[in-house]
């Protein structure tokens, strides 16, 4: 399975939820992180981490003979404090776009390669997203889109001007929010599309489901540990779902119809209109 994780507008927490995301997933799977994001990646100067192995070092293996083999991204995977394995994004921009011309295109993708392996899901950070991007052949290639967004004014308006166009990018993109703001029903009027999922802002909750915290703490017990497990267990159940209703045989590169009641609905594109409270316009 190959998840993707981006935004339309700004830096609304991709990066926090991809990571919250892969140390919830559920037991049974050991998920491998991806940064794909254009702009460049920060785990590697958070963590402290050595440059290589990492997307630098998957793309130039990924033109050898090595291409065709499923466990190449792995083998380009570092470890986190808190276990979770990533292929790190270069701090750079011009590399991390040189890297992701070579990764992203095609059934041949070493992402795409690995997440078609039985028991393997993949979750790549893609960033800030546009038809431009490099990263834009992972999402087209992935089996579910989660377009992340704080619930506020200037980048909801953003979401309801670039909806149509983000629907058919992916045949399952699904809508995720991401700390305080307006509620997930005003949201969800206002833009005439349901909401799989909503996070806090947990800055602690983050560091412990990263290995950044000292002492004992609990995963499980964290508001955004709780939360990033129920949308990793959401997206989980529903892409086997769906493959077991097709007899596990999937069609190469196609994906399921995973999450499809959260499929976004055809809009008109109009400016953003948010209900009011009490009586005052926000």
């Amino acid at each position: 399975m190959l998840i993707v994780v981006c935004s339309l507008k700004g830096s609304p927490g991709v990066t926090t939820l991809t990571t919250a995301l892969g140390a919830r997933w559920p037991s049974g799977e050991t998920p491998i992180l991806i940064e794909a994001d254009p702009a460049g990646g920060d785990m590697m100067a958070r963590f402290r981490l050595p440059d290589t192995p990492g997307l630098v070092s998957l793309a130039a293996a990924a033109r050898g003979r090595a291409s065709s083999d499923p466990t190449l991204l792995a083998q380009h995977a570092q470890l986190l404090p808190g276990g979770l394995r990533v292929v790190l994004g270069p701090v750079g921009a011009e590399q991390a776009r040189a890297a992701l011309s070579v990764l992203a295109s095609g059934p041949a993708s070493p992402l795409r390669r690995a997440a078609d392996q039985p028991g393997t899901t993949i979750i790549a950070d893609c960033g800030r997203v546009d038809p431009e991007s490099p990263a834009f052949p992972i999402i087209r290639n992935a089996d579910a889109m989660l377009l992340v967004a704080r619930p506020h004014d200037d980048e909801l308006a953003h979401v309801a001007l670039k909806l149509q166009a983000a629907q058919r990018w992916s045949r399952k993109p699904c809508f995720v929010l991401v700390g305080e703001g307006y509620s997930t029903d005003e949201v969800s009027q206002a833009l005439g599309i349901p909401v799989m999922g909503r996070v806090p802002h947990d800055p602690k909750g983050a560091a412990v489901l990263t290995g950044q915290s000292k002492g004992r703490h609990n995963p499980a017990k964290s508001a955004l540990g709780r939360a990033a497990a129920r949308l990793a267990l959401t997206a989980y159940a529903q892409w086997h779902a769906t493959n077991a209703t097709t007899n596990g045989a999937r069609p190469p590169h196609q994906g399921p119809a995973v999450m499809s009641e959260h499929r976004l609905p055809g809009m008109a594109v109009q400016p953003l209109s948010l209900p009011t409270r009490n009586g005052a316009t926000p």
